[in-house]
This record gives C-alpha cells, structure tokens and sequence, in this order.
C-alpha cells in the first residue's frame, strides 16, 4: 500500500450522471486523483483520506464518492449471504451505527434489488449478532454507514458511501419551480460549454435558477458543497476533523472575484419567486440579476458571453406549441445575442431543429430519465464568412 503525505492510497468510484465522466474525470484530477479511469457513469480514481473528502467537497459533476471495501464472485444467494457475512464489519462500524443498503443488481442470479439488500442487511446484523449478541439497526433516512452493493453478473462489489445524501442535494434549493434541474447536471452543462467564468452569462428561461446559481459558484470557484452540512465520512470512525478543516480553507483560498454579469429571466413570477429564494439561500442575490420577462424581450449584456437555457420539452405543451417556441428562441438568439456562444438542452429533437441553427457540438445527456440532446451554436457578431477569412474555423463536436 502506497503512501502519500502520511495517508495511505485507496481505491475510489465516482458516480456521475451519463455524458458527464470526462468532466468529473478533469475535476478529480485537479484535486489530485491519480490512476483515473472513466467507466459508464462513474470515474474510477485513486488518493488519499484528502482526495475523499475534496472530492465530496468540490467536484461539481459527482454523485457519490464511493470506498470500495470487497470484492468477490458468487454463484447462488447464498454466496452472496455468506461473503458478505465474512467482511470483518467491525472494523467499520459498530453495534451503535444505524445502517442502510443500496443495491444495483444486473445479474440473472437475482430478479430485485430490494431482496438483494435484505440479504445483505441480514449477513451485516447476523455477524454482529453471532461476535456480540447484539446487532446494529437499520436507518434507510439517515444512516451512520450507507452500505452499496454492486453485482454484475457473478461479479459483486461492496462499497462504502461517503457522500450520504446523494451531491446533487447541494443545500440551496428551498424552493423548486416545475421540472426542475439536477445541481449536477446544470455544473455539467456549463463545464461541457468550456466557460471559465471570464464573460457574461445569461439564462433566459431560469426557472428556479439552477444554471444561474451553479455559473456563479463555477465562476467564483466556489465548492459545489459550500452549503452542504454533512457528509457520510462524518460518522465513520476514521473521521479526522483537521484534514476536513484544511479541505475546507483550501477552497477557500481557491476562491476568485467575478467581474462579469449573470442575468436570468423567466416568464413565470412563480419561478422568479423560486429563483429568488434559492439565490438568497446561496447568499449570491446580489451577484445574480433575474426579472420577470418573456426571453423574446431579454437584452443580455453587452461583450458577449455565454448563455445556457433548459427550454420546456413538451411533456405538458402541444406539439405546435413548443415548435413555435423553439422557433422564436431560434429567432431571439439570432437576433439578439450576436457574440455569444448559446446552449440548449432538449429531449424534444424535432423542436430543437426549429432553432434554425446549425450546431457547432451536440452531446447526449440525461436530464432525469430523459434522453436529451445538448446543442451549442456560435452567434457570430458578423458573417460567417468575414470569420472564415480571419482564419477562423467551425468546430465539430464530438457528441451524436
């Protein structure tokens, strides 16, 4: 076992939504992860006690930080019941500790993963009973240890969740409009963009102000958890206050002025009513502008910039609706917001054509259960052609 500033190295996962592992992967690195690997919807790293808890702090694009503690093969339930039951439990937790499961199970060996969690539960308490016994209780709210299970096939992984409450539950939303947007996925969206924070940002259509909030912790390099609490590493025993401490300054330290602008607007008073709540939650009222206004109307700052929106899909609006929407979005991006670099996300593919650009990138991303395609297009200040003879070129994205 390896060494690094008097911590030993350990195996880490990070979850993340799909589309978003390079991300996460860059953000790991930063922090000092070494030995990334990108999986399906995770990011599989190596660091120390001080990655751990960096990692839970700051990376915006992460789900859960998940500490591998088994890994073995099985070939019946029993197996399962057995080698679970043989982990030296007690040098993680106690008699004390609440507990709760979570399993993802892709195997013909089990048809639920709710069964697959009891199993586990009763090899945890059944080894505890058979040393002491007494046994440790089951919490599924609020859990000293959030125990994962992952088998695939006959392949089963038993994880350590150090994150608790999932990351996305950043501690500024207390008030929510209608379909809102994951923290994660909105951190996401504006890091896949490339924007730095050295420009304008503008959401037309902000709802309870997602994208408005995560750009200006993006830009001002503030943690995505700065607003959080608590942390399952809290409660586990090996939990050392000082190195959160430091984790905690460093961030601190990191963080910069923002001399641009970032304006939001939305068509609804109830949404800006949300957006006004969750602003004042994340102490940023007075670095973010929101109004009530149809995006047709908006103005964005002069300079150029960048400006991400989250438009209705369609799930609740006729078909012929939403295609006027698009197209009039289309138009007021066109017309209006010359210099900047615009992104869109939709699950409706048809109504994202009617923007009437052609898009320079194109991701797949998941907004929930959605399928969605994220489009960018380049609003030049002049033609296309004056650009071209300035030697300047299209890019090609490298999404669907």
């Amino acid at each position: 076992m390896s060494i690094r500033d008097g911590y030993p190295m350990m195996k880490m996962l990070a979850k993340s939504p799909a589309g978003l592992e390079e991300i996460l992967a860059g953000e790991l690195q930063e922090l000092g992860a070494v030995n990334i690997e990108l999986l399906n919807r995770a990011v599989a790293f190596e660091g120390t006690k001080k990655e751990l808890y960096a990692a839970n702090y700051r990376c915006r694009t992460a789900l859960r930080i998940l500490v591998p503690i088994a890994h073995f093969t099985i070939l019946s339930e029993n197996d399962l019941y057995k080698s679970v039951k043989a982990i030296r439990w007690e040098d993680y937790l106690d008699n004390s500790h609440t507990i709760a499961i979570d399993s993802t199970v892709t195997t013909s060996l089990f048809t639920h993963s709710h069964f697959v969690s009891l199993r586990v539960k009763d090899a945890i308490v059944d080894s505890f009973r058979d040393r002491t016994g007494e046994r440790p209780s089951v919490d599924t709210e609020n859990p000293d240890f959030r125990i994962n299970i992952h088998i695939y096939k006959d392949e089963v992984d038993v994880s350590f969740d150090s994150s608790g409450a999932s990351l996305h539950k950043r501690g500024y939303h207390v008030s929510n409009a209608e379909a809102p947007l994951s923290e994660v996925l909105a951190a996401g969206m504006i890091l896949l963009t490339g924007w730095d924070g050295q420009s304008n940002f503008v959401d037309p259509m902000c709802g309870s102000g997602t994208l408005l909030i995560e750009a200006a912790m993006i830009a001002m390099n503030i943690p995505a958890g700065q607003f959080r609490e608590e942390y399952g590493f809290m409660r586990w025993k090996n939990y050392e206050s000082d190195l959160w401490e430091e984790v905690q300054n460093e961030a601190l330290e990191a963080q910069r002025e923002f001399n641009y602008q970032i304006v939001g607007s939305d068509i609804s008073e109830h949404n800006l009513r949300s957006a006004g709540a969750n602003l004042k939650q994340a102490r940023l009222h007075k670095d973010i502008s929101i109004k009530v206004s149809p995006f047709q109307e908006i103005t964005p700052p002069a300079g150029g910039g960048l400006m991400v929106t989250n438009p209705p899909y369609g799930e609740r609006i006729r078909v012929e609706d939403i295609i006027e929407l698009y197209q009039e979005l289309g138009d007021a991006l066109k017309q209006n917001f010359k210099g900047y670099k615009a992104w869109v996300i939709s699950s409706d593919f048809r109504a994202l054509k009617m923007i009437g650009l052609k898009p320079m990138k194109k991701y797949t991303l998941f907004n929930g259960q959605l399928e969605c395609r994220y489009a960018g297009f380049d609003l030049y200040e002049g033609s296309k052609r004056a650009r071209y003879q300035t030697g300047e070129s299209e890019t090609t994205g490298n999404g669907n």
